[in-house]
């Protein structure tokens, strides 16, 4: 589950990840309006790990008329969510 939000008091929407790398995550959102070069705040688990970010909408499709496939680029993320993001992707890839 992803939590997408924007900067501002805009309100919290709710995504369902599909990938995620130590740069970017590609979600599924779900009855919002998303557009090229958005910034958004958003937050997801990996593992045990909270792992918040802000990213920019690098690409979004339609999937149908109330979803979007949205792919956020990472433009801030705190050091140790990025440290623990990486050990994690490079452990399942691994196993």
């Amino acid at each position: 589950q992803v939590t997408p939000s924007r900067p501002t008091a805009a309100p919290d929407l709710l995504g369902v990840s599909r990938t995620v790398s130590s740069g970017a995550i590609r979600y599924e959102a779900v009855g919002c309006e998303i557009d090229l070069g958005d910034v958004l705040r958003v937050t997801f688990n990996v593992g045990d790990r909270t792992i918040i970010a802000v990213g920019k909408v690098a690409w979004s499709t339609e999937i149908d008329p109330i979803t979007m496939d949205v792919g956020l680029e990472f433009v801030d993320i705190d050091p140790q969510s990025a440290q623990a993001l990486e050990q994690i992707l490079s452990d399942t890839e691994v196993g």
